[in-house]
């Protein structure tokens, strides 16, 4: 089954063959379809993640909004501290 999947105001100019177990497209196509979007699209963003140079991870708007919530004092050595904690833990 072949089809055209635009998104950006463009369209996709090259085909792929691949061969995949029958029950992995299905369910791939149900997922493209819950997130509004098509198979071709789906597998070239997740290509694309795996080929980009810089793999720089994004933060979420959660841990965006919990930056900078702790202040924490100049010397603070996270390291040492968590060192105690594990003595203390474990320690008992």
């Amino acid at each position: 089954m072949y089809y055209a999947c635009t998104y950006n105001n463009s369209f996709m100019d090259t085909k792929l063959t691949v061969k995949l177990d029958s029950n992995v497209i299905e369910q791939a196509k149900i997922y493209a379809r819950k997130k509004n979007t098509c198979l071709s699209k789906l597998i070239e963003s997740y290509l694309g993640l795996l080929v980009e140079p810089d793999n720089k991870q994004t933060v979420t708007p959660l841990v965006k909004s919990l930056s900078g919530i702790v202040s924490l004092p100049k010397n603070y050595d996270s390291k040492k501290e968590y060192k105690k904690h594990l003595q203390s833990k474990y320690s008992k």
